[in-house]
């Protein structure tokens, strides 16, 4: 198992360095900087600017219009681009239901779908939560009954992260409510537009529009719509989430946090000296600092695994779930940092600049231990792996 970095790999590194600093907006920097939400317009030009130079789907294949990279070449440029500041894609399209397509649409679907993912000219959302079903997928109630060439969809879905900007929406419908649970679910490709769909926001913690419950009655979706057969969207939807869940350890995004937080500790002070300098502080960082280099350690060791062809173990729950954790101790010590400056919420505050919207970027931040398969079932899933429970 080799885990450095080849010459041409580095070389590849230094590209992808000097694009982001050349064609990322400091306005779209500073924005990822301070934690603060981007506009659709600001991730579509971002997402635009990539396609552009031939990198707008990182991981897509070279047949679908993407760049062939390797698993490592994917890892380099989404390390750089997160520490150079630049936004993460939405993936609800490019690392979602792209990969789907891909792998279990027809030929008239990845024709009509993909290219304008691709340029962002279509934005999508993700249907899976019900109010009854969150990490129990298996549990959804939303309905589909095919009514001749067509389904008719009656239900909700909620927690649908930016479906108020949304032009698509993909969906796990029930289409046999007599089968087993997993068994009689569909997969469904749902225009926004569509008579009956109804988004209603739902303001979190931060204060902020992220989220939201959309609404479907009797919403007539053609059956050319579905990909896969019906009933067996299942199968979909775990391939979906496997995608998801690497996307979630986010080990660029820790450490350019990492590196903010000692920015903020050596320039914030304690009994007049730096808080860098504090020994209680300081353990606390070094031991966020040492979790983050093991689990990019166990992130290249997965690299070199699929690189070979290997299927990915246990890993995977590991990364999900460390990487989530590590990103949240981080906004906590950065919370510790700024101390009572970090309280106020939007508009101008007073003390440092470091110190805006830290508390908004702290509380949005719980998120990342519950989507994308909650951390407890992650643990439950190691369980299974590794202990045979």
């Amino acid at each position: 198992m080799n885990l450095d970095f080849s010459d041409a790999e580095n070389t590849f590194r230094a590209e992808v360095r000097a694009f982001v600093r050349e064609k990322l907006p400091p306005a779209i920097r500073d924005k990822v900087a301070n934690g603060l939400h981007l506009t659709r317009d600001e991730h579509v030009f971002w997402q635009r600017t990539l396609h552009a130079r031939g990198w707008g789907g990182p991981g897509w294949p070279k047949a679908f219009g993407g760049p062939g990279w390797s698993p490592v070449e994917q890892y380099i440029f989404e390390e750089e681009c997160a520490l150079g500041g630049a936004p993460r894609p939405i993936p609800f399209g490019m690392k979602m239901v792209a990969p789907v397509i891909m792998a279990f649409g027809n030929q008239a679907q990845q024709e009509r779908f993909l290219p304008k993912i691709l340029t962002a000219e279509e934005w999508w959302c993700q249907g899976y939560s019900e109010p009854g079903a969150g990490s129990d997928l298996a549990s959804l109630r939303t309905r589909a009954v095919r009514k001749g060439d067509k389904y008719l969809v009656n239900g909700q879905k909620t927690w649908t992260t930016l479906g108020q900007h949304a032009d698509w929406i993909f969906c796990l419908v029930r289409t046999d409510p007599e089968a087993k649970a997993q068994r009689g679910i569909s997969f469904l490709l749902i225009d926004m537009k569509s008579p009956g769909v109804t988004v209603r926001p739902i303001i979190t913690l931060d204060g902020a529009h992220e989220v939201n419950e959309i609404w479907f009655e009797d919403v007539a979706v053609p059956v050319e719509n579905r990909v896969g057969e019906e009933n067996q969207g299942w199968t979909c939807a775990k391939f979906l989430l496997g995608h998801e869940r690497s996307n979630i350890a986010g080990i660029g995004i820790a450490k350019r946090e990492l590196a903010r937080a000692k920015r903020i500790a050596a320039a914030e002070t304690k009994r007049g000296k730096p808080l860098l300098s504090d020994p209680l502080f300081a353990a606390r960082l070094a031991e966020i600092e040492i979790d983050l280099m093991a689990l990019e350690i166990t992130n290249l060791r997965v690299l070199s695994a699929e690189a070979e062809n290997k299927a990915p173990g246990p890993e995977a729950s590991i990364l999900k779930i460390k990487g989530t954790e590590l990103q949240q101790a981080i906004s906590e010590l950065i919370l510790q940092a700024v101390g009572p400056y970090a309280l106020p919420f939007g508009g101008a505050a007073p003390g440092p600049a470091h110190a805006a919207n830290r508390a908004a970027q702290y509380l949005n931040l719980r998120k990342l231990s519950i989507y994308g398969g909650s951390n407890e079932i992650q643990k439950n899933i190691l369980a299974q792996m590794i202990l045979e429970l």
